[in-house]
């Protein structure tokens, strides 16, 4: 089958691969329809990880399966599924909690799993035509049959999830003020919760003009940081209280103010000034024990330079950690069915999957209005 698979910094190549086939009962095979690039995948393009050349990406992964295991009871050949990027089991301690995103039993001795991903265990990655799905019962979320929704579909397996995510940890309600630091895909897709929540006023951070147009065609206010420091500009407009909550979708690899090297902490002590006393963070913006490019020998081994003593006085609390997919897709699946939340707005490019070099690329450049590239493999569904 054809694949996108990682050769070395800046490079990836669309090539043929093993197919995958059936390893145990519990297994499917899905022929992938849409498949999307994440900001995370970047940060293993860019070299920003231990990844080695020969990882088939993709953990965002829509599709119709096409053969069953033979322990599988609630999938037949012919449905369309989304799967979570999280590999889970559905039995662990953690699985049963909900906490799938920190599945024990997928990934041994590392607490989850993922599909295309550096030391997420041994799943290859659905950015090829077809993707083996283990646990599938668990894993598969159904979907209406047809193309109907298919690129707000894509975005359950990852991003919209991870948004709502950032407002969960954030625990967002009805009425509140929130600051959203990052308007990429999964900031973006926080805002676009924190408004569906109920929030009353939302703010979304970046400096990438297409991306502040984004989120205000969404109802969010724009704030540039390179326009000044963004706690004081949210402030202005707060009445110097600051905001209620606070969501970072930036992670490790945030931008200083004048966008001219990276601070890895910077957007955290940024929400620590812009977030009221007793307010909460939620970050689902990634953060890494590993950098090999951090800027500094700290930020290699993922210790930041953060404001815990502020922290304290203002009595904030903080809430971490990557998205437990299942426990928000199917209610976020029925939203857009229902023509509640339709989050492909983010979607800017759909290419066939071997397109895939290029659309990495210029997504990684920020260029030409790429903000969510969809691929299609098997050019299925290619606009």
């Amino acid at each position: 089958m054809k694949a996108v698979v990682y050769e070395k910094p800046f490079s990836v190549t669309v090539r043929d691969v093993d197919d995958p086939s059936i390893q145990h009962p519990n297994d499917v095979l899905v022929r992938v329809t849409s498949t999307a690039i994440c900001g995370s995948d970047l940060h293993m393009y860019e070299g920003r990880t231990a990844a080695e050349s020969g990882i088939v990406f993709g953990h965002e992964n829509l599709g119709i399966v096409e053969e069953i295991g033979a322990g599988v009871t609630s999938l037949s050949k012919g449905d369309r599924v989304v799967m979570p990027f999280n590999v889970a089991c559905g039995f662990c301690k953690n699985c049963l909690a909900g906490k799938t995103g920190f599945c024990l039993t997928v990934n041994p001795g590392f607490a989850g799993g993922a599909y295309g991903y550096v030391a997420m265990g041994p799943y290859k990655g659905g950015q090829a035509e077809l993707l083996r799905v283990p646990f599938a019962d668990f894993n598969c979320l159904k979907l209406p049959p047809g193309e109907e929704f298919e690129t707000d579909f894509v975005l359950l397996a990852d991003i919209f999830p991870t948004g709502y995510h950032g407002c969960e940890l954030a625990q967002v309600s009805p009425g509140e003020s929130v600051a959203v630091f990052g308007a990429g895909p999964v900031g973006l897709m926080a805002a676009y919760s924190a408004l569906l929540r109920g929030a009353a006023k939302v703010f979304s951070v970046d400096r990438v003009p297409e991306r502040l147009a984004k989120a205000e065609q969404i109802g969010a206010i724009p704030i540039d940081f390179t326009k000044g420091d963004p706690a004081a500009q949210i402030k202005e407009q707060t009445g110097g209280e600051g905001t209620d909550k606070g969501v970072d979708a930036v992670g490790y690899q945030a931008q200083a103010h004048d966008a001219s090297h990276e601070e890895p902490a910077i957007v955290l002590n940024a929400l620590v000034e812009t977030v009221r006393p007793t307010g909460m963070h939620g970050v689902p913006g990634l953060y890494v024990p590993s950098d090999p490019g951090g800027p500094d020998e700290h930020a290699k081994h993922g210790q930041l330079l953060v404001s815990i003593g502020r922290m304290f006085e203002k009595g904030q609390r903080m809430g971490t950690g990557q998205c437990n997919v299942k426990q928000y897709n199917r209610q976020l699946r029925d939203l857009i069915i229902a023509g509640r939340a339709k989050p492909s707005f983010v979607v800017s490019h759909e290419l066939p999957l071997e397109d895939a070099p290029r659309a990495y690329e210029k997504f990684d450049q920020r260029i030409e209005g790429y903000t969510k590239v969809v691929l299609h493999p098997g050019h299925a569904l290619a606009a």
